[in-house]
Protein backbone atom coordinates (compact mmCIF):
# COMPACT_ATOMS: atom_id res chain seq x y z
CA UNK A 1 0.00 0.00 0.00
CA UNK A 2 0.98 3.47 -0.52
CA UNK A 3 2.78 5.46 2.32
CA UNK A 4 1.05 8.76 1.82
CA UNK A 5 2.44 10.23 5.24
CA UNK A 6 6.48 9.26 3.38
CA UNK A 7 5.12 10.55 -0.02
CA UNK A 8 4.24 13.90 1.70
CA UNK A 9 7.54 14.26 3.67
CA UNK A 10 9.71 13.58 0.86
CA UNK A 11 7.89 16.29 -0.99
CA UNK A 12 7.73 19.24 2.07
CA UNK A 13 11.33 18.23 3.66
CA UNK A 14 12.85 20.26 0.87
CA UNK A 15 11.18 23.45 2.07
CA UNK A 16 10.60 22.67 5.23
CA UNK A 17 13.91 20.92 6.52
CA UNK A 18 13.07 21.27 10.74
CA UNK A 19 10.14 19.02 9.71
CA UNK A 20 10.15 15.34 11.19
CA UNK A 21 7.65 12.70 9.77
CA UNK A 22 6.12 12.53 12.96
CA UNK A 23 5.33 15.93 12.60
CA UNK A 24 2.46 14.94 9.69
CA UNK A 25 -0.49 13.41 11.65
CA UNK A 26 -3.85 11.53 10.19
CA UNK A 27 -6.52 13.43 10.43
CA UNK A 28 -10.46 13.01 10.42
CA UNK A 29 -11.73 16.12 9.55
CA UNK A 30 -11.19 18.84 7.15
CA UNK A 31 -8.43 16.59 5.36
CA UNK A 32 -6.51 12.91 5.59
CA UNK A 33 -3.31 14.19 6.94
CA UNK A 34 -2.36 17.89 8.73
CA UNK A 35 0.77 19.11 9.52
CA UNK A 36 0.14 21.75 12.23
CA UNK A 37 2.74 24.95 11.83
CA UNK A 38 2.85 26.32 15.29
CA UNK A 39 6.16 24.80 16.28
CA UNK A 40 7.68 26.50 13.17
CA UNK A 41 6.43 30.48 14.38
CA UNK A 42 9.66 30.76 16.18
CA UNK A 43 11.91 28.93 13.40
CA UNK A 44 10.54 30.79 10.87
CA UNK A 45 9.66 33.98 12.56
CA UNK A 46 6.08 34.48 11.14
CA UNK A 47 2.63 33.37 12.26
CA UNK A 48 1.56 29.90 12.11
CA UNK A 49 -1.42 30.51 9.06
CA UNK A 50 0.78 32.77 7.47
CA UNK A 51 3.68 29.31 7.43
CA UNK A 52 0.36 27.52 6.58
CA UNK A 53 -0.65 29.64 3.54
CA UNK A 54 2.42 30.18 2.18
CA UNK A 55 3.75 26.90 2.16
CA UNK A 56 -0.15 25.48 0.53
CA UNK A 57 0.56 28.05 -2.09
CA UNK A 58 4.18 26.97 -3.60
CA UNK A 59 3.99 23.28 -2.48
CA UNK A 60 2.47 20.16 -5.20
CA UNK A 61 2.11 16.54 -4.05
CA UNK A 62 1.21 14.19 -7.29
CA UNK A 63 -2.06 12.81 -6.25
CA UNK A 64 -2.73 15.54 -3.23
CA UNK A 65 -4.76 18.48 -2.49
CA UNK A 66 -2.85 20.76 -0.58
CA UNK A 67 -4.30 23.65 1.58
CA UNK A 68 -4.27 25.65 4.74
CA UNK A 69 -6.62 26.32 7.62
CA UNK A 70 -5.64 28.17 11.02
CA UNK A 71 -2.25 27.59 10.87
CA UNK A 72 -2.68 23.87 9.53
CA UNK A 73 -1.31 22.57 6.64
CA UNK A 74 -3.89 19.99 5.34
CA UNK A 75 -3.13 17.29 2.61
CA UNK A 76 -6.38 15.54 0.93
CA UNK A 77 -5.37 12.45 -0.83
CA UNK A 78 -7.36 12.66 -4.06
CA UNK A 79 -9.96 9.50 -3.55
CA UNK A 80 -9.26 7.53 -6.72
CA UNK A 81 -6.05 7.60 -6.36
CA UNK A 82 -6.61 6.33 -2.80
CA UNK A 83 -8.61 3.76 -3.94
CA UNK A 84 -5.98 2.59 -6.40
CA UNK A 85 -3.10 2.39 -3.79
CA UNK A 86 -5.38 -0.17 -1.29
CA UNK A 87 -5.58 -2.55 -4.66
CA UNK A 88 -2.20 -1.78 -6.11
CA UNK A 89 0.23 -2.99 -3.40
CA UNK A 90 3.47 -2.50 -2.97
CA UNK A 91 5.80 -4.73 -0.87
CA UNK A 92 6.05 -2.58 2.68
CA UNK A 93 9.41 -3.85 4.27
CA UNK A 94 10.94 -0.55 6.17
CA UNK A 95 12.60 -2.27 8.85
CA UNK A 96 14.89 -5.16 6.38
CA UNK A 97 18.23 -5.60 7.56
CA UNK A 98 17.61 -4.32 11.01
CA UNK A 99 17.92 -6.83 14.13
CA UNK A 100 15.74 -6.67 16.96
CA UNK A 101 15.85 -8.60 19.94
CA UNK A 102 12.77 -8.97 22.24
CA UNK A 103 13.10 -10.49 25.94
CA UNK A 104 9.49 -11.25 26.82
CA UNK A 105 7.77 -13.71 29.34
CA UNK A 106 10.53 -15.06 31.00
CA UNK A 107 8.72 -17.64 33.07
CA UNK A 108 10.06 -18.70 36.06
CA UNK A 109 11.29 -22.47 36.77
CA UNK A 110 8.82 -24.08 39.10
CA UNK A 111 6.48 -21.68 39.28
CA UNK A 112 3.10 -21.46 37.28
CA UNK A 113 1.99 -19.54 34.70
CA UNK A 114 0.01 -17.52 35.57
CA UNK A 115 -2.57 -14.36 34.82
CA UNK A 116 0.63 -11.94 36.07
CA UNK A 117 2.56 -13.37 33.06
CA UNK A 118 -0.23 -12.44 30.54
CA UNK A 119 1.02 -8.55 29.54
CA UNK A 120 4.81 -9.18 29.31
CA UNK A 121 3.85 -12.73 26.96
CA UNK A 122 1.32 -10.83 24.49
CA UNK A 123 3.24 -7.74 24.28
CA UNK A 124 6.31 -9.18 23.38
CA UNK A 125 4.83 -11.86 21.42
CA UNK A 126 2.77 -9.19 19.45
CA UNK A 127 5.99 -6.99 18.73
CA UNK A 128 7.82 -9.97 17.54
CA UNK A 129 5.30 -10.56 14.91
CA UNK A 130 4.89 -6.67 13.93
CA UNK A 131 8.78 -6.52 13.33
CA UNK A 132 8.76 -9.36 11.54
CA UNK A 133 6.14 -8.43 9.01
CA UNK A 134 8.17 -5.32 8.16
CA UNK A 135 11.40 -7.15 7.07
CA UNK A 136 13.19 -7.06 10.09
CA UNK A 137 15.09 -9.97 11.68
CA UNK A 138 13.90 -10.85 15.12
CA UNK A 139 15.26 -12.84 17.91
CA UNK A 140 12.52 -13.48 20.90
CA UNK A 141 14.33 -14.63 24.09
CA UNK A 142 12.59 -16.49 26.91
CA UNK A 143 15.30 -15.37 29.89
CA UNK A 144 14.25 -17.82 31.91
CA UNK A 145 14.15 -17.29 35.76
CA UNK A 146 16.63 -20.24 36.71
CA UNK A 147 18.77 -19.08 39.17
CA UNK A 148 18.41 -18.09 42.79
CA UNK A 149 18.44 -19.45 46.45
CA UNK A 150 14.00 -20.43 45.73
CA UNK A 151 15.42 -23.30 43.84
CA UNK A 152 17.48 -24.21 46.60
CA UNK A 153 14.28 -23.74 48.91
CA UNK A 154 12.35 -25.87 46.08
CA UNK A 155 14.78 -29.11 46.56
CA UNK A 156 14.54 -28.70 50.29
CA UNK A 157 10.92 -28.36 49.90
CA UNK A 158 11.20 -31.95 47.35
CA UNK A 159 13.60 -33.69 49.85
CA UNK A 160 10.99 -33.00 53.24
CA UNK A 161 7.60 -33.57 51.67
CA UNK A 162 8.12 -34.31 48.10
CA UNK A 163 7.28 -37.78 46.37
CA UNK A 164 8.64 -38.50 42.83
CA UNK A 165 5.37 -40.59 41.73
CA UNK A 166 3.55 -37.54 42.79
CA UNK A 167 5.37 -35.43 40.84
CA UNK A 168 5.08 -37.34 37.90
CA UNK A 169 1.69 -36.96 37.87
CA UNK A 170 0.38 -33.44 38.75
CA UNK A 171 3.80 -31.79 37.82
CA UNK A 172 3.98 -28.35 38.31
CA UNK A 173 0.41 -28.26 40.44
CA UNK A 174 3.21 -30.44 42.72
CA UNK A 175 5.98 -28.29 42.53
CA UNK A 176 3.91 -24.69 43.64
CA UNK A 177 2.00 -27.01 46.68
CA UNK A 178 5.85 -27.60 47.73
CA UNK A 179 6.95 -23.86 46.75
CA UNK A 180 4.15 -22.17 49.27
CA UNK A 181 4.63 -24.69 52.02
CA UNK A 182 8.21 -23.85 52.11
CA UNK A 183 8.14 -20.74 52.25
CA UNK A 184 5.30 -20.85 55.14
CA UNK A 185 7.57 -22.70 57.02
CA UNK A 186 10.58 -20.97 56.83
CA UNK A 187 8.36 -17.93 58.59
CA UNK A 188 8.21 -20.41 61.58
CA UNK A 189 11.40 -22.15 60.91
CA UNK A 190 14.35 -19.30 60.02
CA UNK A 191 17.03 -22.50 59.43
CA UNK A 192 15.31 -23.26 56.40
CA UNK A 193 16.82 -20.22 54.83
CA UNK A 194 20.36 -21.57 55.51
CA UNK A 195 19.37 -24.73 54.01
CA UNK A 196 17.79 -23.30 50.83
CA UNK A 197 20.93 -21.28 50.62
CA UNK A 198 22.97 -24.89 51.21
CA UNK A 199 21.12 -26.39 48.04
CA UNK A 200 21.09 -23.41 46.14
CA UNK A 201 25.03 -23.50 46.23
CA UNK A 202 25.47 -26.97 45.13
CA UNK A 203 23.14 -26.27 42.01
CA UNK A 204 26.25 -23.23 41.41
CA UNK A 205 28.70 -25.59 42.16
CA UNK A 206 27.80 -28.40 39.67
CA UNK A 207 26.35 -31.28 42.23
CA UNK A 208 25.07 -34.20 40.29
CA UNK A 209 22.23 -35.20 42.53
CA UNK A 210 21.18 -30.83 42.96
CA UNK A 211 21.43 -30.61 39.21
CA UNK A 212 19.55 -33.44 38.48
CA UNK A 213 16.22 -32.38 40.70
CA UNK A 214 16.84 -28.72 39.33
CA UNK A 215 16.50 -29.81 35.62
CA UNK A 216 13.41 -31.74 35.91
CA UNK A 217 11.63 -29.13 37.82
CA UNK A 218 12.86 -27.37 34.51
CA UNK A 219 11.37 -29.37 32.03
CA UNK A 220 8.19 -29.92 34.07
CA UNK A 221 7.74 -26.02 33.49
CA UNK A 222 8.71 -25.50 30.42
CA UNK A 223 6.48 -28.42 29.42
CA UNK A 224 3.60 -26.76 30.96
CA UNK A 225 4.21 -22.91 29.76
CA UNK A 226 4.97 -24.35 26.17
CA UNK A 227 1.26 -25.51 25.92
CA UNK A 228 0.08 -22.06 27.08
CA UNK A 229 2.65 -20.40 24.56
CA UNK A 230 1.45 -23.13 21.41
CA UNK A 231 -2.08 -21.67 22.64
CA UNK A 232 -1.49 -18.13 22.81
CA UNK A 233 0.64 -18.15 19.00
CA UNK A 234 3.88 -17.26 20.71
CA UNK A 235 6.95 -18.73 19.48
CA UNK A 236 10.72 -18.07 20.96
CA UNK A 237 14.20 -18.54 19.31
CA UNK A 238 16.11 -18.56 22.56
CA UNK A 239 15.63 -19.50 25.91
CA UNK A 240 18.67 -19.23 27.61
CA UNK A 241 18.05 -18.30 31.04
CA UNK A 242 19.35 -16.02 33.96
CA UNK A 243 22.31 -19.44 35.10
CA UNK A 244 23.31 -19.64 31.66
CA UNK A 245 24.97 -15.92 32.47
CA UNK A 246 26.33 -16.58 36.07
CA UNK A 247 29.70 -17.34 34.73
CA UNK A 248 30.06 -14.55 32.39
CA UNK A 249 29.70 -12.04 34.76
CA UNK A 250 33.53 -12.28 35.67
CA UNK A 251 33.85 -10.62 31.86
CA UNK A 252 31.58 -8.13 32.86
CA UNK A 253 33.92 -7.38 36.22
CA UNK A 254 36.77 -7.17 34.32
CA UNK A 255 35.27 -4.54 31.65
CA UNK A 256 34.03 -2.56 34.61
CA UNK A 257 37.38 -2.41 36.20
CA UNK A 258 39.54 -1.36 33.22
CA UNK A 259 37.08 1.91 32.83
CA UNK A 260 37.91 2.40 36.32
CA UNK A 261 33.85 2.36 37.24
CA UNK A 262 33.83 -0.97 39.74
CA UNK A 263 34.13 0.38 43.51
CA UNK A 264 34.01 -1.61 46.35
CA UNK A 265 31.17 -0.61 49.47
CA UNK A 266 31.03 -2.41 52.55
CA UNK A 267 32.95 -5.39 50.70
CA UNK A 268 30.12 -5.26 47.70
CA UNK A 269 31.15 -4.58 44.52
CA UNK A 270 29.05 -1.06 42.68
CA UNK A 271 28.96 1.21 40.42
CA UNK A 272 27.80 4.60 40.89
CA UNK A 273 25.61 5.61 38.14
CA UNK A 274 24.71 8.99 39.41
CA UNK A 275 23.01 11.20 42.05
CA UNK A 276 19.22 10.56 41.06
CA UNK A 277 19.65 6.65 41.30
CA UNK A 278 21.08 4.42 43.91
CA UNK A 279 24.64 2.50 42.84
CA UNK A 280 23.95 -0.77 41.11
CA UNK A 281 25.16 -3.67 42.89
CA UNK A 282 27.44 -6.27 41.23
CA UNK A 283 28.19 -8.61 43.40
CA UNK A 284 27.05 -8.64 47.54
CA UNK A 285 29.96 -8.93 50.13
CA UNK A 286 29.33 -12.76 50.22
CA UNK A 287 30.23 -12.91 46.54
CA UNK A 288 27.12 -13.35 45.25
CA UNK A 289 26.45 -11.98 41.88
CA UNK A 290 22.71 -9.72 41.11
CA UNK A 291 20.68 -8.90 38.66
CA UNK A 292 22.09 -6.62 37.17
CA UNK A 293 25.50 -7.94 36.65
CA UNK A 294 23.82 -11.22 34.98
CA UNK A 295 21.73 -8.62 32.65
CA UNK A 296 25.22 -6.69 31.63
CA UNK A 297 26.60 -10.02 30.83
CA UNK A 298 23.30 -11.02 28.95
CA UNK A 299 23.25 -7.72 27.01
CA UNK A 300 27.16 -8.26 25.83
CA UNK A 301 26.20 -11.98 24.51
CA UNK A 302 23.46 -10.88 22.77
CA UNK A 303 25.11 -8.05 21.19
CA UNK A 304 28.09 -10.13 20.36
CA UNK A 305 25.77 -13.35 19.08
CA UNK A 306 23.06 -11.12 17.69
CA UNK A 307 24.53 -7.78 16.87
CA UNK A 308 21.25 -5.73 17.38
CA UNK A 309 19.66 -2.41 16.38
CA UNK A 310 17.47 -2.89 18.99
CA UNK A 311 17.20 -4.67 22.29
CA UNK A 312 13.97 -4.68 23.87
CA UNK A 313 12.95 -5.67 26.95
CA UNK A 314 9.09 -6.54 27.76
CA UNK A 315 9.14 -6.24 31.71
CA UNK A 316 6.81 -4.16 34.25
CA UNK A 317 7.05 -0.78 35.24
CA UNK A 318 7.67 -1.77 38.29
CA UNK A 319 11.38 -2.47 37.21
CA UNK A 320 11.76 0.55 35.81
CA UNK A 321 14.60 1.59 37.88
CA UNK A 322 16.91 -1.76 37.39
CA UNK A 323 16.39 -1.06 33.30
CA UNK A 324 17.74 2.44 33.77
CA UNK A 325 20.54 1.54 36.20
CA UNK A 326 21.27 -1.50 33.69
CA UNK A 327 21.38 0.95 30.36
CA UNK A 328 23.09 3.93 32.28
CA UNK A 329 25.98 1.22 33.63
CA UNK A 330 26.16 0.42 29.95
CA UNK A 331 27.02 4.38 28.81
CA UNK A 332 29.34 4.88 31.59
CA UNK A 333 31.14 1.77 29.44
CA UNK A 334 31.07 4.18 26.69
CA UNK A 335 29.38 1.43 24.65
CA UNK A 336 27.71 2.78 21.52
CA UNK A 337 24.87 0.80 21.25
CA UNK A 338 23.64 1.30 24.95
CA UNK A 339 20.91 3.55 23.29
CA UNK A 340 19.66 0.85 21.69
CA UNK A 341 18.24 -0.79 24.54
CA UNK A 342 14.85 -0.10 25.06
CA UNK A 343 12.89 -1.08 28.66
CA UNK A 344 9.03 -1.38 27.42
CA UNK A 345 7.27 -1.41 30.43
CA UNK A 346 3.63 -1.63 30.94
CA UNK A 347 1.05 -1.60 33.80
CA UNK A 348 -0.07 -4.35 35.96
CA UNK A 349 -3.08 -6.89 35.49
CA UNK A 350 -5.77 -8.08 37.65
CA UNK A 351 -9.29 -10.14 38.06
CA UNK A 352 -11.63 -8.01 39.24
CA UNK A 353 -9.54 -6.54 41.51
CA UNK A 354 -7.44 -9.31 42.88
CA UNK A 355 -3.74 -8.68 43.03
CA UNK A 356 -1.80 -11.97 42.85
CA UNK A 357 1.41 -13.53 44.68
CA UNK A 358 2.93 -17.02 43.72
CA UNK A 359 4.54 -17.25 47.52
CA UNK A 360 1.28 -16.75 48.94
CA UNK A 361 -0.75 -19.26 46.83
CA UNK A 362 -3.25 -17.03 45.77
CA UNK A 363 -2.67 -17.53 42.18
CA UNK A 364 -4.64 -17.56 38.85
CA UNK A 365 -3.01 -19.53 36.21
CA UNK A 366 -3.21 -18.14 32.97
CA UNK A 367 -4.53 -21.74 31.68
CA UNK A 368 -7.26 -21.87 33.94
CA UNK A 369 -8.51 -18.69 32.58
CA UNK A 370 -7.94 -19.73 28.91
CA UNK A 371 -9.99 -22.43 29.44
CA UNK A 372 -13.08 -20.55 30.60
CA UNK A 373 -12.93 -18.05 27.86
CA UNK A 374 -13.13 -20.67 25.77
CA UNK A 375 -15.97 -22.44 27.69
CA UNK A 376 -17.44 -19.01 27.58
CA UNK A 377 -17.18 -18.67 23.42
CA UNK A 378 -18.44 -22.13 23.42
CA UNK A 379 -21.81 -21.49 24.72
CA UNK A 380 -22.17 -18.03 22.79
CA UNK A 381 -21.13 -19.54 18.96
CA UNK A 382 -23.86 -22.36 20.03
CA UNK A 383 -26.41 -20.02 20.18
CA UNK A 384 -25.51 -17.99 17.28
CA UNK A 385 -24.55 -20.95 15.17
CA UNK A 386 -25.35 -24.18 16.34
CA UNK A 387 -24.83 -26.04 12.84
CA UNK A 388 -20.98 -24.38 12.84
CA UNK A 389 -19.24 -27.66 11.68
CA UNK A 390 -15.84 -26.95 13.54
CA UNK A 391 -17.37 -25.71 16.85
CA UNK A 392 -14.33 -27.09 19.05
CA UNK A 393 -11.47 -24.95 17.17
CA UNK A 394 -13.36 -22.08 16.56
CA UNK A 395 -14.45 -21.84 19.96
CA UNK A 396 -10.66 -22.17 21.11
CA UNK A 397 -9.35 -19.35 18.48
CA UNK A 398 -12.60 -17.34 19.37
CA UNK A 399 -11.99 -17.44 23.44
CA UNK A 400 -8.08 -17.41 23.77
CA UNK A 401 -8.16 -14.53 21.44
CA UNK A 402 -10.53 -12.34 23.21
CA UNK A 403 -8.24 -12.77 26.39
CA UNK A 404 -5.42 -11.77 24.11
CA UNK A 405 -7.13 -8.91 22.39
CA UNK A 406 -8.42 -7.44 25.77
CA UNK A 407 -4.61 -7.16 26.94
CA UNK A 408 -3.68 -5.85 23.69
CA UNK A 409 -6.40 -3.19 22.97
CA UNK A 410 -5.43 0.01 25.91
CA UNK A 411 -2.11 1.00 25.53
CA UNK A 412 0.55 -1.00 27.16
CA UNK A 413 1.11 1.23 30.19
CA UNK A 414 -2.57 1.08 31.36
CA UNK A 415 -3.40 -0.98 34.71
CA UNK A 416 -5.90 -3.82 33.42
CA UNK A 417 -8.71 -5.37 35.33
CA UNK A 418 -9.60 -8.49 33.27
CA UNK A 419 -13.33 -8.97 33.01
CA UNK A 420 -14.42 -12.17 30.65
CA UNK A 421 -17.97 -10.79 29.66
CA UNK A 422 -16.23 -7.83 28.17
CA UNK A 423 -13.67 -9.51 26.53
CA UNK A 424 -16.02 -12.12 25.08
CA UNK A 425 -18.96 -9.29 23.84
CA UNK A 426 -19.28 -9.89 19.92
CA UNK A 427 -20.67 -6.42 19.49
CA UNK A 428 -17.76 -4.57 21.33
CA UNK A 429 -14.40 -3.33 20.56
CA UNK A 430 -13.49 -6.81 21.23
CA UNK A 431 -11.07 -9.79 19.31
CA UNK A 432 -14.52 -11.88 18.76
CA UNK A 433 -15.69 -8.76 17.13
CA UNK A 434 -13.20 -8.57 14.29
CA UNK A 435 -13.24 -12.08 14.11
CA UNK A 436 -16.86 -11.81 12.99
CA UNK A 437 -16.15 -9.24 10.96
CA UNK A 438 -13.70 -11.15 9.17
CA UNK A 439 -16.08 -14.29 8.84
CA UNK A 440 -18.74 -12.13 7.45
CA UNK A 441 -16.29 -11.05 4.57
CA UNK A 442 -15.63 -14.52 4.17
CA UNK A 443 -18.82 -15.70 3.67
CA UNK A 444 -19.55 -12.88 1.33
CA UNK A 445 -16.98 -14.03 -0.67
CA UNK A 446 -17.67 -17.92 -0.81
CA UNK A 447 -21.37 -16.60 -2.06
CA UNK A 448 -19.89 -14.37 -4.49
CA UNK A 449 -18.73 -18.21 -5.87
CA UNK A 450 -16.20 -17.13 -8.68
CA UNK A 451 -17.76 -13.64 -9.38
CA UNK A 452 -15.09 -11.44 -11.42
CA UNK A 453 -13.29 -8.98 -8.50
CA UNK A 454 -10.25 -8.30 -10.59
CA UNK A 455 -9.49 -4.72 -12.83
CA UNK A 456 -12.29 -3.35 -11.27
CA UNK A 457 -13.42 0.74 -11.65
CA UNK A 458 -11.18 2.45 -8.84
CA UNK A 459 -14.49 5.20 -9.17
CA UNK A 460 -16.92 2.75 -7.99
CA UNK A 461 -15.44 2.82 -4.34
CA UNK A 462 -15.31 6.67 -4.06
CA UNK A 463 -18.57 7.16 -2.23
CA UNK A 464 -18.19 8.12 1.30
CA UNK A 465 -19.02 4.74 3.09
CA UNK A 466 -16.71 2.74 0.93
CA UNK A 467 -14.53 5.62 1.27
CA UNK A 468 -14.41 5.19 4.93
CA UNK A 469 -13.08 1.78 4.78
CA UNK A 470 -10.58 2.69 1.90
CA UNK A 471 -8.79 5.24 4.30
CA UNK A 472 -8.40 3.04 6.79
CA UNK A 473 -6.89 0.09 4.91
CA UNK A 474 -4.36 2.39 3.10
CA UNK A 475 -2.69 3.51 6.07
CA UNK A 476 -2.35 -0.17 7.74
CA UNK A 477 0.99 -0.24 7.48
CA UNK A 478 1.82 2.49 8.43
CA UNK A 479 -0.11 2.22 11.87
CA UNK A 480 1.94 -1.23 11.48
CA UNK A 481 5.14 0.87 11.54
CA UNK A 482 4.20 2.77 14.00
CA UNK A 483 3.31 0.32 16.38
CA UNK A 484 6.80 -0.80 16.14
CA UNK A 485 8.49 2.53 16.83
CA UNK A 486 6.45 3.42 19.63
CA UNK A 487 6.19 -0.30 21.01
CA UNK A 488 2.83 -0.19 20.64
CA UNK A 489 0.81 -3.54 19.90
CA UNK A 490 -2.83 -1.40 20.59
CA UNK A 491 -2.15 0.69 17.20
CA UNK A 492 -2.75 -2.55 15.19
CA UNK A 493 -5.41 -3.67 17.59
CA UNK A 494 -7.64 -0.38 17.47
CA UNK A 495 -7.05 0.19 14.01
CA UNK A 496 -8.66 -3.79 12.99
CA UNK A 497 -11.57 -2.10 15.03
CA UNK A 498 -11.91 0.87 13.05
CA UNK A 499 -12.07 -1.18 10.12
CA UNK A 500 -14.66 -3.23 11.04
CA UNK A 501 -16.72 -0.25 12.05
CA UNK A 502 -16.29 0.73 8.83
CA UNK A 503 -16.88 -2.00 6.69
CA UNK A 504 -20.08 -2.97 8.80
CA UNK A 505 -21.29 0.37 8.10
CA UNK A 506 -20.61 0.02 4.29
CA UNK A 507 -22.17 -3.42 4.79
CA UNK A 508 -25.22 -2.30 6.10
CA UNK A 509 -25.56 0.74 3.55
CA UNK A 510 -24.72 -0.71 0.21
CA UNK A 511 -26.16 -3.84 -1.11
CA UNK A 512 -22.86 -5.66 -2.18
CA UNK A 513 -24.40 -8.19 -4.35
CA UNK A 514 -25.79 -5.72 -6.88
CA UNK A 515 -24.71 -7.01 -10.10
CA UNK A 516 -22.47 -5.20 -12.73
CA UNK A 517 -19.15 -3.04 -11.88
CA UNK A 518 -20.57 -1.83 -8.73
CA UNK A 519 -20.80 -5.73 -7.39
CA UNK A 520 -16.95 -6.09 -8.60
CA UNK A 521 -15.44 -3.15 -6.84
CA UNK A 522 -17.55 -4.28 -3.66
CA UNK A 523 -16.50 -7.40 -3.22
CA UNK A 524 -12.74 -6.38 -4.34
CA UNK A 525 -13.51 -3.55 -1.01
CA UNK A 526 -14.44 -7.16 0.89
CA UNK A 527 -11.90 -9.08 -0.30
CA UNK A 528 -8.98 -6.59 0.91
CA UNK A 529 -10.73 -5.80 4.08
CA UNK A 530 -10.88 -9.58 4.90
CA UNK A 531 -7.19 -9.99 3.86
CA UNK A 532 -6.01 -7.11 6.16
CA UNK A 533 -8.03 -8.37 9.63
CA UNK A 534 -6.35 -11.44 8.56
CA UNK A 535 -3.07 -9.94 8.52
CA UNK A 536 -3.84 -7.75 11.57
CA UNK A 537 -5.19 -10.27 13.61
CA UNK A 538 -2.11 -12.66 13.41
CA UNK A 539 -0.16 -9.97 14.09
CA UNK A 540 -1.64 -9.74 17.41
CA UNK A 541 -1.75 -12.98 17.83
CA UNK A 542 -5.07 -14.11 17.23
CA UNK A 543 -6.66 -16.79 14.53
CA UNK A 544 -9.14 -15.78 11.76
CA UNK A 545 -11.76 -17.96 11.74
CA UNK A 546 -13.31 -18.72 7.99
CA UNK A 547 -16.35 -18.95 9.54
CA UNK A 548 -18.49 -18.33 12.87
Amino acid sequence: MTDYRKIIFEHIKGVLPELDVSDIQQSENFCDYCVPCFKYAKILRKAPAMIANEFAAKLTVPGVQVSALNGYLNFTIERAERVKSVFERNEFLPLAGKTVCIDYSSVNIAKPFHIGHLMTTVIGGALYKIYKSLGANVVGINHLGDFGTQFGGLISAYRRWGDEARLNERGLDELLELYVKFHNEEEKNPDLAAEARGWSKKIEEGDSYAVGLFDKFKSITLEQAKKVYNRLNIEFDSYLGESFYVDKVSKVEDKLKAKGLLKLSDGAEIVDVGDDMPPAIIRRSDGASLYVARDLAAAYYRKDTYDFDKCLYVVASHQALHFKQLFKVLELMGEPWANDMVHVSYGMVSVEGMSLSTRKGNVLFLSDVLDAAVAKAASIINERNEKLDNKKEVSESVGVGAVVFDALYDGRLKDKNFSLDSALNFDGETGPYVQYTHARCRSVLSKAGNADIDGIDYDMLTGDSAYEVIKLLSDFDSVTLDAAIKYEPSFVSRRLVKICQAFNRFYNAEKIMCGGAEQSARLALTRAVADTLKKGLSLVLLDAPERM
